[in-house]
């Protein structure tokens, strides 16, 4: 094991013990840390001398803050292969959901993307003060993945259709609230806003996007109201797409079920221009404006999103 390398893997007393160790990077995931995840959990999963694994990562700034998706955007531009990334990274995924052995995540810090595929799927999860979680995706023109539609989809009072929807990010206490975590490192209790702002259940319980913005932005609450105004700078067919896919993960039997459709959602959505656009303005040029191929979230059709699942549209 070498300081230099991407992931740090060792076993302590029995306990598998992985690190993260990007930390000027945010611990973002690239191809390589997911496949040496995956040899690591592989094959501690069948030693019997290690009794159970813990997760965490480098430097006091974050425990994963998800894919490094500026190398895959370069790929796509580039004209290169760009799924296997993601095969290797939901194979982790899931893995860690049905893991024989004690899973724990720290997930100190950010912790968003790929970095809730690291954690939410774990036996126990930990989050503490500097928690901030985030599934951003519709924010780079892409869905929330990882197989979390599974837990969104399930959390209560449609608090993981608003957290899907607007990529905003939330603290311990509304992870705790969602099914992202289930347990506070610290004194006290943290607090949930999310979870006790009652127009989140009144306005997402909908199936069709532009309704459940058109509820948000009539609302009395301040808050919802600016939730509309965050969904609508989201990439349009993102959000449509988000909404779809988290009605069928509440269906499905499990994580590898809804990991099934996130790579199918992969295949149709990131060789679109909208994600290599989407990551240009956050992460790139950094210039927070993104030109989407829809201008308004009306603009996309029903045919549109269910071709994105690889369906056909009904015949009328």
């Amino acid at each position: 094991m070498k300081d230099t390398d991407e992931v740090l893997v060792e076993v302590v007393d029995g306990v598998g013990r992985l690190t993260l160790n990007r930390p000027r990077a945010l611990n973002a995931l690239t191809q390589g840390m997911c496949e040496t995840l995956l040899d690591a959990l592989g094959a501690w999963a069948v030693d019997d001398a290690v009794t159970a694994v813990e997760i965490r990562g480098a430097g006091e700034r974050a425990f994963c803050s998800g894919a490094d998706v500026r190398s895959i955007r370069q790929r796509v531009l580039d004209g290169a292969e760009f799924e296997s990334f993601f095969r290797v990274e939901y194979a982790v995924n899931a893995l860690i959901a049905a893991y024989p052995k004690p899973y724990t995540a720290v997930m100190a810090g950010i912790t968003m993307g790929g970095g809730l595929g690291l954690s939410a799927h774990g036996s126990r999860r930990i989050v503490d003060a500097t928690s901030r979680l985030a599934m951003p995706e519709t924010i780079i023109g892409f869905t929330p993945d990882v197989g979390i539609a599974w837990q969104l989809a399930h959390a209560p009072g449609e608090l993981g259709t608003h957290v899907a929807l607007t990529g905003d990010a939330f603290g311990a206490g509304d992870a705790l609230a969602l099914g992202l975590a289930d347990a506070y490192a610290g004194p006290g209790t943290p607090d949930a806003p999310l979870a006790a702002a009652s127009w989140i259940a009144e306005c997402y319980a909908a199936d069709d996007p532009v309704e459940i913005v058109g509820r948000l932005a009539q609302h009395p609450e301040p808050d919802a109201r600016a939730a509309a105004e965050a969904i609508r700078r989201r990439c349009p067919l993102s959000v449509a797409v988000t909404l779809e896919a988290l009605r069928r993960a509440a269906t499905m039997g499990g994580v590898a079920d809804v990991l099934a459709q996130d790579l199918a959602l992969v295949r149709t959505l990131v060789p679109r221009p909208d994600f290599a656009e989407g990551v240009r303005a956050q992460l790139v040029d950094k210039d927070f404006a993104p030109r989407w191929q829809h201008a308004r979230l009306e603009d996309v059709t029903r045919a549109e999103v269910l071709a994105c699942f690889g369906d056909a549209p009904a015949a009328d």
